[in-house]
């Protein structure tokens, strides 16, 4: 009796240490992918933002609230489910798709620098712009729509990395790496917009009812959030770049086509050599950059596809179908 004890607790100590090993795993695996979509991250974080300027300062982190539940709803009720399901029928569709989505990043990117060339060359809308009869209710609610869409396309792009990452795990692996990712970095993109949009409203605080030194640090977030938010928004041009010229270079590597990888490989590996001491930190920084140059480059040509092509065929599809209702 007590020897089947022994066995059975065993049994139980040796299935608890593979399943904490598949917990490790699956934390490690999100951590990877996590970090690969950290451009998208950055860029969401800068963006959102706007969907509550000139709006009342109650109102401000309801609406965010509501933007991060539409975010959690795409991640885990439709792409979530998408991408397990395209992983299983479909494997071979997940590299195009993430190409598809690194060059989308790139012409975002693209439209980004050609917006600190000529400012305005590429504002397709401005979130803060309202039809003066709406109401407040209305306004809120077009706003958050207009988010929750902008969010849906970052979204199934840090999804579409996630899955990239974790094809050779198993279908539950796959589930719990892509879950961790969407939840975690829903809560971190609006929990960093939430500081974001009521720094200034704690800013003031502190320079009205503080003294001395409190109140200048008060004056002084009030006065560098407007900075900060360039900065950041800059930063996240350049992860974009950087991100989507990385997918498509290792895509094109996926395919067959080894020529790019392997030319930024050497490169990052040359200029690395001249400071062994920062070997690690200049090879990421020389192949991160030639990918976000890559980017730029692909981003234009994209965008000229784009305009060219792609609008006038949904322009006249759309017509199409108006005159046959």
């Amino acid at each position: 009796m007590s020897t089947g004890l022994i066995a059975l607790l065993d049994d139980l100590a040796a299935l608890t240490k593979i399943a904490a090993a598949s917990l490790d795993d699956a934390g490690a695996q999100a951590a990877k992918a996590g970090s690969k979509a950290a451009g998208i991250v950055i860029d969401d974080a800068a963006v959102t933002p706007r969907y509550v300027v000139g709006l009342t300062a109650d109102r401000e982190l309801p609406i965010i609230r509501k933007i991060a539940s539409g975010s959690l709803k795409n991640k885990l009720l439709f792409l979530l489910p998408g991408a397990l399901l395209l992983s299983w029928l479909a494997p071979w569709v997940i590299t195009p798709l993430l190409m598809a989505g690194g060059a989308f990043l790139c012409m975002e990117g693209y439209h980004k620098v050609m917006d600190l060339i000529h400012p305005g060359s590429h504002d397709h809308g401005d979130a803060t712009t309202a039809v003066a009869t709406q109401t407040a209710e209305d306004l809120e609610a077009e706003r958050i729509a207009s988010a929750v869409r902008t969010d849906f396309i970052l979204s199934a792009e840090i999804m579409a990395i996630t899955l990239a990452t974790v094809t050779s795990s198993p279908m539950w692996m796959q589930g719990v790496v892509l879950g961790v990712v969407g939840i975690g970095m829903t809560f971190l993109v609006y929990g960093v917009v939430a500081i974001i949009v009521k720094a200034d409203d704690f800013g003031v605080y502190l320079a009205r009812s503080g003294s001395g030194a409190v109140r200048g640090i008060g004056r002084g977030i009030v006065t560098g959030m407007p900075f900060f938010l360039k900065v950041l928004s800059f930063v996240g041009m350049i992860a974009m770049l950087w991100v989507g010229g990385g997918i498509l270079v290792h895509g094109l590597h996926e395919m067959g086509v080894h020529g790019p990888e392997e030319i930024i490989h050497h490169a990052a590996e040359s200029v690395a050599g001249f400071i062994p001491t920062l070997a690690s930190f200049l090879n990421w920084l020389t192949a991160a950059g030639i990918a976000a140059v890559l980017g730029i480059f692909i981003g234009a040509a994209v965008d000229l596809f784009v305009k060219h092509l792609l609008a006038p065929l949904y322009q006249r599809l759309k017509g199409s179908t108006s005159k046959a209702a």
